[in-house]
């Protein structure tokens, strides 16, 4: 008998989802945006990220029939690489380490990402067979988001807080839907809070961040020197008033002398009290 394929053996696509793992701009965002966060909760790396890559949850032939592909999934604990080999797909069958949240990007009118019939049903395969603690329905064109959590086995719908957002507890964040420009695109996008309701922000946006930061540092910088400039030259111009009034004071020394010498030489003394200058 010969021994299960990995991914390496295993196609990397079925003819219906992409071959690699940041293939569009919404993946590519929730990705960027939970790094920091992952890296926090899982410091030694051992994480996947999957962006429309395929989830083999059943052996099958030919083996795409057991195959699934999520618009992005997060495996927590496995590692990112395979014997140093990037992964090519997730081989739930071998590894059984389901994710912990599994995310769908309606295109269509979401009947497929819905679909509960046994045995090929997205919705049936989730819940019953790969089993993610939550599972997140995004609908582009309605700009919303469906979040659900498994409970006692059956996915539960989970509600929103006051902020419109789905809380994912393990991860310490939230999902929801955040209006803006991102890669030149002016629309609802996918996106991760804090639980303090702080967007969580993409590499580019932390980088726009540290250079507002940078530059009004820059121009307090500029200001603080152009303040010690004005006090430099308050400084100046005092030590100018002071030497003329020092200047003055020696001209005046100098005329009292003179007087006195020139009144010395008339026979009268300046110094006594009879004397009017």
């Amino acid at each position: 008998m010969s021994p299960s394929p990995d991914h390496t053996q295993l196609p990397e696509t079925d003819g219906t989802f992409v071959k690699n793992f940041q293939e569009h701009p919404q993946s590519i965002l929730l990705t960027d945006s939970i790094g920091p966060v992952l890296r926090q909760l899982y410091p030694d790396g051992d994480y996947c990220i999957g962006q429309d890559c395929g989830i083999y949850w059943r052996q099958d032939n030919p083996p795409e029939r057991g195959a699934i592909a999520p618009d992005w999934f997060l495996v927590p604990e496995v590692p990112a690489l395979l014997d140093g080999v990037t992964r090519r797909s997730y081989v739930f069958w071998r590894e059984l380490m389901a994710p912990l949240i599994v995310l769908e990007f309606v295109s269509g009118d979401g009947h497929e990402e819905r679909d509960k019939t046994p045995q090929q049903g997205k919705f049936w395969i989730y819940e019953r067979i790969i089993r993610p603690p939550f599972y997140g329905i995004y609908e582009v064109k309605k700009a919303s988001v469906e979040v659900y959590e498994l409970v006692h086995g059956h996915y539960q719908p989970l509600s929103a807080n006051q902020r419109g957002h789905y809380s994912i507890a393990p991860l310490n964040v939230e999902l929801g839907i955040w209006r803006g420009a991102y890669q030149n695109l002016e629309l609802p996008w996918l996106r991760w809070w804090d639980h303090e309701g702080n967007l969580i922000l993409s590499g580019e946006e932390r980088a726009e961040q540290e250079h507002q930061r940078a530059e009004q540092e820059h121009q307090r910088a500029e200001q603080e020197h152009q303040r010690a400039e004005q006090e430099h030259q308050r400084a100046e111009q005092e030590h100018q008033q002071a030497e003329q009034e020092r200047q003055r004071a020696e001209q005046e020394r100098q005329r009292a002398e003179r007087l006195a010498a020139l009144l010395r030489e008339h026979g009268i003394d300046p110094d006594s009290p009879s004397t009017t200058p």
